[in-house]
């Protein structure tokens, strides 16, 4: 599975942003998504993660409430929907991939896009 995150942009406090996530390759509608951040001189963290049939959902505390994530399996792509955009959101997002149920561990995933940026001026 090869996967290319997309959507990245500099945005204002309080903005919204869409970030997608588009996948090649086969049955992908086979697989757990997760999308991560990394800001700078941090280390990698989870956002939020959707399950292979997009029935389960599960969010990092930090952007409960904000962000969505979802997936169209027809098109072979997850979306996260971020509002309500804050400067510690400031960071490069990742989308990753793994068989089987979704994990908050970036370890546990197999498969990773290449990042795309979101900056949040204050």
């Amino acid at each position: 599975v090869q996967l290319q995150a997309s959507g990245g942009g500099l945005v204002q406090v309080g903005d919204s942003l869409r970030l997608s996530c588009a996948a090649s390759g086969r049955l992908f509608s086979s697989y757990a998504v997760g999308w991560f951040r990394q800001a700078p001189g941090k280390e990698r963290e989870f956002v939020a993660a959707i399950s292979a049939s997009g029935g389960t959902t599960y969010y990092a505390d930090s952007v409960k409430g904000r962000f969505t994530i979802s997936r169209d399996n027809a098109k072979d792509t997850v979306s996260l929907q971020m509002n309500s955009l804050k400067p510690e959101d400031t960071a490069v997002y990742y989308c990753a991939a793994k068989r089987a149920g979704i994990s908050s561990s970036p370890l546990a995933y197999d498969y990773w896009g290449q990042g795309t940026l979101v900056t949040v001026s204050s």
